[in-house]
């Protein structure tokens, strides 16, 4: 069971800058997240892509961003549960909450932050008939071991900045073949990406399949062989160890939408005095909220984070006076003190 003072779902910046906001309070957090990594969409969909609206940094790349609050909340020590998705939220009769995920590992917290952003993200599987047969048989739509590929024939298939640096990483990490299957002849993906990609085509070190896609599997009790059409030049099949379609992810509210709360179009209702739910002592803040005047910005995110840990302070500490001070006073701790 893992004990904590706020238990955040999300752990993209919304729930990265919770974390910091929180630790000036004196409050430990500990996030959750479906993501292999921390980051949200910021590291897994668009890691390259310039952010222009947070202040003090006229652009910024979203990985950057990620690594900059990473080393901004590292004094405050929190914990992560990464690669699993939340399935119950229960409120217990020490008025804590348990927080259950798709894999059983237990949480308990006063206080619980969803900080979703879009919702559970559900990767966009290929239309094959029996692709279920082989997921976590050979098939996976996530990296979260990279180990797992050495000394093994890999292919990916998609054209984004995920598939491309995937490549580029297997190949120079110990897979024995890497081929990389899209669709199209040019890539969506960063252009140092694509340039790098294509060089290591040129010299051997990767396999590049376009103008193609996988439209058959086949094997037993793991993936064997891929059937991969190309437009051209016809059918053609591959022996493999793992397929990785990175084709992205989509985002759903998933088990969110059973835990009681008020919905309205796939956003969670919030009172914008401390982004409280209809839930006592459940918040929501970030892209996963709504109320009048919503705007989907990290930099609103950022703020109802800020103003979401005051109140989250008196659940925590009910007989506590909390002293709010600027961040520059006491080496950017602020205070609090007995009734």
């Amino acid at each position: 069971m893992i004990k904590t003072d706020i238990i955040i779902i999300g752990a993209g910046p919304c729930g990265l800058f919770t974390v910091f906001e929180a630790g000036l309070l004196k409050l430990k957090c500990h996030l959750i997240d479906s993501l292999p990594i921390p980051g949200g969409q910021c590291a897994e969909i668009y890691p390259k892509k310039p952010i222009y609206d947070i202040p003090g940094y006229p652009s910024i790349l979203a990985g950057e961003l990620v690594d900059n609050l990473m080393e901004q909340i590292e004094p405050f020590q929190p914990g992560f549960t990464l690669g699993e998705t939340v399935d119950k939220v229960e409120k217990l009769e020490d008025g804590n909450f348990l927080v259950v995920t798709n894999r059983g590992k237990e949480h308990t917290a006063p206080v619980v932050a969803i900080a979703g952003g879009l919702g559970v993200f559900e990767p966009r599987k290929p239309p094959i008939g029996n692709i279920r047969d082989f997921e976590d048989k050979g098939i996976d739509y996530i990296v979260k071991d990279p180990e797992k590929f050495r000394d093994k024939k890999v292919v990916l298939s998609g054209g984004g900045d995920s598939a491309l640096d995937w490549a580029l990483f297997l190949a120079d990490g110990g897979a024995t073949e890497v081929s990389l299957v899209h669709r199209r002849s040019s890539f969506r993906g960063h252009p140092d990406s694509v340039d790098k990609v294509m060089q290591m085509a040129a010299d051997g070190k990767i396999n590049l399949i376009t103008d193609a896609e996988v439209i058959g599997l086949n094997g037993g009790d793991h993936l064997e062989e891929l059937i991969i059409r190309r437009k051209e030049k016809g059918e053609i099949k591959v022996t493999i160890d793992y397929w990785l379609p990175l084709f992205g992810l989509s985002p759903s509210l998933g088990p969110i939408a059973d835990w009681g709360l008020n919905i309205t179009k796939n956003s969670i209702e919030v009172d914008t005095f401390d982004y409280s739910t209809n839930v006592p002592g459940i918040y929501a803040i970030g892209d996963i909220n709504t109320y009048p005047g919503k705007l989907k910005l990290i930099l609103c995110g950022f703020h109802e984070a800020t103003l979401m840990v005051q109140s989250a302070f008196k659940t925590v500490y009910p007989d506590k006076r909390l002293s709010f001070k600027y961040t520059t006073v006491m080496g950017g701790i602020s205070g609090f003190e007995d009734k």
